[in-house]
């Protein structure tokens, strides 16, 4: 493979301390601004995603991401407001702060600045970001990568340390704009824009990578490859052997629906299943 970055390290070493990681999602509640908010007091919001982020801990998981996924119909980077970053910085704080474990961030739709923000003033070590180079057709419109301001904002900041985590064929929308290039292609334009891991995922919330995908995706890039949906318990073995880490949610949940409570029976049975292909 013909080498484009000079990035030789590995991003979930680096965080977590380990060659494979379980990460854990916090789908937070609607924030105020957020169509499906609905009045709650801030207590409250930040209260359950507190009781879920203990939950996957004390059920097994290496660390956290914290995403605002109760803010559907999601906006485009541009039209997010101010109080969504400032929200999403106390929860990640919070739990922090609480419980000591890595952290990530996602703020959706496709925001790495706000990301990048949270992240600085609430400790996490990592932000998720859907389109990092290229472009693609979303649920929210045309969506373009934002790496270069990105990278320049987070050089602002002296925030080096936070890690981008870049999805690779990202889910919930086509790619016709870039159809004649593989995912191969693909997937080395987010390490020649200077991510530091990559993220396979399947077409939508829940919905799995194929192996096929992820072994195209492993065979593309020298950096850490994460599944960031669909993964379970019956598939998770199968996945850590051919990857570093996953990012897991909906099957974690009660009745495995991504906007109920996180059940930490799910979480153990979950991690129990994963243990052979953790290693040390």
């Amino acid at each position: 493979m013909q080498e484009i970055s000079n990035n030789t390290g590995s991003a979930i070493r680096e965080i977590f301390g380990r060659d494979k990681a379980l990460i854990g999602m916090i789908h937070c509640p609607a924030f105020p601004g957020a169509p499906r908010y609905r009045g709650a007091a801030m207590d409250t919001v930040y209260d359950a995603c507190m009781r879920d982020a203990e939950a996957l801990i004390e059920g097994g998981m290496h660390g956290l991401m914290v995403e605002n996924h109760g803010d559907v119909p999601f906006s485009k980077p541009e039209d997010i407001g101010c109080e969504t970053a400032a929200f999403m910085a106390v929860v990640t704080d919070r739990i922090g702060r609480a419980l000591g474990v890595p952290l990530g961030v996602n703020v959706l739709a496709n925001a790495p600045i706000p990301a990048i923000a949270i992240a600085m003033a609430g400790g996490a070590r990592f932000i998720r970001v859907n389109q990092w180079a290229n472009a693609y057709v979303a649920n929210e419109g045309f969506m373009e990568g934002r790496a270069a301001e990105a990278m320049r904002y987070r050089s602002a900041l002296r925030a080096e340390h936070v890690k981008v985590f870049a999805d690779s064929h990202v889910k919930h929308g086509s790619h016709a704009i870039v159809a004649d290039r593989s995912i191969a292609e693909l997937t080395r334009d987010l390490a020649f824009f200077d991510a530091d891991g990559i993220i396979a995922t399947g077409q939508r919330t829940g919905n799995a990578a194929t192996v096929e995908e992820i072994e195209e995706i492993a065979a593309a890039t020298h950096l850490p490859l994460l599944v960031g949906s669909g993964v379970d318990r019956t598939n998770v073995v199968e996945i850590l052997k051919r990857t570093s880490g996953v990012i897991v949610a909906s099957s974690l949940k009660e009745g495995g629906v991504w906007w109920n409570p996180v059940d930490i029976e799910r979480v153990r049975a979950f991690r129990a299943a994963a243990e052979p292909a953790l290693g040390a």
